[in-house]
């Protein structure tokens, strides 16, 4: 079963916007426990995300979307949900505990205000939002309602190498970390877009977007809790056809503690690469050092995963495609059950949205 799941994964590589990893199924509950519902169809990524939930022992009751093409797609990959009228019919459920949603970036969180009104968790895809008056919205929402907005930050939660690296890091095996790079290219598939994806106002732009994923790993495994935006560009270097496209971003951050971050994200992935984006993470640390390889290891293997160390031990090698799984998942149905934050504070998914937030604003327009 491993074998198919990790071959199911490598198919889908070459297309970011629809890449939905799968695991093995690792139920944390019974049949039925934890009853889940998905509005807005608009990304990709909520394969990815119900796919993990599911994994976990979640039953998806319900799916929403105006595109009725889009339902049915997602029934037949999710066979059992139940195609739902509207959105009430699901905020009026009582046994839906949470709602996942990929939304249109600029409305992701307006849904989530709704779903939190009804008394439900929220879980969107990332960026959970796009400006810092949404972030406000959110979290007074939080506050009043007690309920949970956690964010699908998939290129740490669900890549089994920075899942790994996540377990180095936490046992010591480099220190502190005190400096984290980190390199999200992304191909960009532009005839396979939808168009809200080239409007600014909508997709948030491109250290909105990707970058959130590298903010909050930055966050993650140099135990920031704040952090100031020391500078960060913009570009759209090859793509006339788009004016509203950053199809090039970068930033320099600086942590509450002293650790720095440089991350670069671009839409120049090359047709010849084998997967959609050669994304990699680097962690330097007192005691040592690590990259984290995520999708493939050029030119040598294409298999995905894998990590590379080098301490006082000396150096080392980890293959841990299909190895490792993916924690999160289970961890936020316990904490939406138990009312704990084993998976994701609040807080952590809520800093690095500003974080992404303030980067895109603060950018400096170099092309």
């Amino acid at each position: 079963m491993r074998i198919d799941i990790v071959e199911d994964n490598r198919m889908q590589k070459s297309d970011g916007m629809n890449y939905a990893p799968k695991g093995m199924p690792q139920p944390v509950v019974g049949s039925g426990e934890f009853v889940i519902a998905v509005i807005a169809l608009d990304h990709g990524h909520i394969y990815g995300m119900c796919n993990g939930l599911v994994e976990a022992g979640a039953v998806i009751k319900y799916v929403y979307d105006p595109d009725i093409k889009k339902m049915e797609d997602f029934c037949k990959a999710f066979q059992g949900t139940k195609m739902a009228k509207g959105e009430d019919e699901i905020l009026s459920d009582t046994e839906v505990k949470l709602i996942a949603g990929a939304a249109i970036t600029s409305e992701r969180c307006a849904l989530g205000l709704r779903v939190l009104k009804a008394g439900k968790d929220y879980f969107t895809d990332k960026a959970p939002l796009t400006t810092l008056e949404q972030l406000e919205l959110a979290k007074a929402a939080v506050i009043e309602t007690g309920k949970k907005y956690m964010v699908y930050y998939s290129e740490r939660i669900h890549v089994e190498s920075a899942v790994y690296a996540g377990e180095l890091v936490k046992s010591g095996a480099i220190g502190k970390v005190i400096q984290v790079m980190g390199m999200g290219p992304h191909r960009l598939g532009a005839a396979g877009r939808p168009e809200w994806f080239f409007k600014k106002d909508k997709y948030g732009g491109i250290l909105c977007d990707i970058g959130s994923h590298q903010i909050e790993q930055f966050l993650f495994y140099a135990d920031v809790k704040d952090a100031t935006v020391v500078r960060s560009q913009i570009a759209n270097y090859n793509h006339p056809a788009y004016p509203e496209l950053d199809d090039f971003g970068d930033a320099v951050l600086v942590g509450d503690n002293g650790a720095t971050q440089y991350f670069r994200v671009d839409w120049f992935t090359p047709d010849g690469l084998s997967t959609w984006g050669d994304g990699r993470t680097f962690l330097l640390g007192t005691d040592g050092y690590m990259e984290i390889r995520k999708y493939v290891d050029v030119a040598r293997e294409k298999t995905s995963n894998h990590v590379y160390l080098v301490n006082g031990d000396g150096e080392q090698h980890f293959d841990v495609n299909g190895k490792v799984g993916y924690p999160f998942f289970g961890q936020l149905i316990l904490d939406c059950l138990n009312r704990t934050e084993n998976a994701m504070t609040q807080e952590h998914a809520f800093k690095a949205a500003e974080l992404c937030v303030k980067a895109q604003m603060q950018a400096v327009k170099i092309h």
